[in-house]
């Protein structure tokens, strides 16, 4: 007598095998590690695709098979890191990681320690409350010319701050200042991980090695 075979279930594809957070699971790149620093200038998109008349990375960084680790809003500026590594690129942009991140922010008007005491401890956005950031009230950097540069009022001061998060929502840096009631009109991402932008001008790159392990 055959044995009853009807309640057995059917072979699961090559692709079904895993489950989906095994599947896309970050890997390492089959070649070298290749890890670009690029100071991305105002008013390009962190893609290497875009509308016909926009600005990508593909105007800049000739490199093949290399992904942007985290982004940078079209109108803000400084160090984007790009990587073939998937491990890196999700060790660098990751929450659970909580890399830090530099960011160099001018903002308008001259926030009190009180208000910047707001962000340190966290505030409070449309999409949750932020992590405790480190702030600090900063000179003038010695930084290029933005092109164009910034629309500033000759009867309003502005403040330059140093901004380091360890998290990296949409628009973060520009909606915790304006939380407090000073609006971003300039932002640069200064250092992320143990890399800078002080030796980059706009637009350009230059790649690094690190042992990835």
């Amino acid at each position: 007598m055959k044995p009853n075979t009807s309640s057995r279930q059917p072979k699961r594809a090559n692709n079904e095998r895993r489950p989906s957070r095994l599947r896309n699971k970050p890997k390492r790149p089959r070649g070298p590690t290749k890890i670009i620093l690029f100071n991305k200038p105002y008013n390009v998109l962190t893609q290497f695709t875009g509308e016909p008349g926009d600005k990508t990375l593909s105007d800049f960084v000739p490199v093949k098979d290399v992904y942007p680790a985290g982004r940078l809003d079209k109108d803000s500026e400084g160090l984007l890191v790009l990587t073939n590594d998937g491990v890196l690129q999700a060790r660098l942009t990751q929450p659970k990681s909580k890399q830090p991140k530099t960011y160099w922010v001018q903002v308008e008007g001259a926030p009190s320690e009180e208000e910047l005491e707001q962000l340190r401890r966290g505030v409070t956005l449309k999409d949750g409350p932020t992590l405790p950031a480190g702030v600090e009230v900063m000179e003038s950097p010695e930084v290029w010319e933005r092109i164009p540069p910034i629309r500033e009022r000759k009867n309003i001061p502005t403040t330059w701050l140093a901004i380091t998060l360890k998290e990296g929502r949409n628009r973060q840096v520009r909606r915790m200042t304006a939380h407090i009631g000073y609006p971003t009109l300039r932002l640069i991402r200064y250092k992320m991980a143990d890399w800078t932008v002080s030796d980059l001008a706009p637009g350009e790159w230059k790649e690094v090695k690190i042992d990835a392990s």
